[in-house]
């Protein structure tokens, strides 16, 4: 089918050169359109390629400055902590001497008390007997 219309459109008595030329004419009218076409779309593909460059460099640029950020605010959370730890430990200091303390004065009132409340052993060592007595107790 196709030989028969593309011998239907050239006559038959019509010379070989003139018929090249009518074909060529469309031919080449087309090429250049497709050429042109072509050079659009290359263009548009590096205009998108160009774009994408970009994109990808302004978001490493971002990835960069949070990363930035995300170690500064680790580093001063660390020095937080650190501090928080620090204080904590003096805290458990304080509170463990007051402690002591407060033991120590509890115990000598206590001494004290049952010093003056106790009845002298015939031995003299009353004073050690009711310090291991609360000692025991404690």
């Amino acid at each position: 089918m196709a030989s028969s219309d593309c011998a239907a459109a050239v006559p038959a008595d019509a010379p070989l050169s003139e018929s090249k030329k009518e074909n060529v004419t469309p031919i080449s009218s087309k090429i250049a359109e497709l050429s042109e076409s072509r050079a659009e779309l290359l263009g548009k593909i590096q205009h998108l390629k160009q774009d994408l460059q970009n994109w990808r460099s302004r978001l490493d640029t971002q990835v960069k400055i949070y990363r930035d950020e995300l170690s500064d605010l680790k580093k001063s959370l660390n020095v937080e902590v650190d501090q928080l730890k620090s204080e904590f430990q003096e805290l458990r200091t304080t509170l463990k001497k007051q402690q002591e303390d407060v033991a120590a004065s509890l115990n000598n009132l206590g001494l004290q008390d049952a010093n003056a409340d106790a009845e002298p052993c015939p031995d003299g060592n009353s004073e050690v007997k009711d310090h291991q007595l609360e000692q025991s107790e404690t």
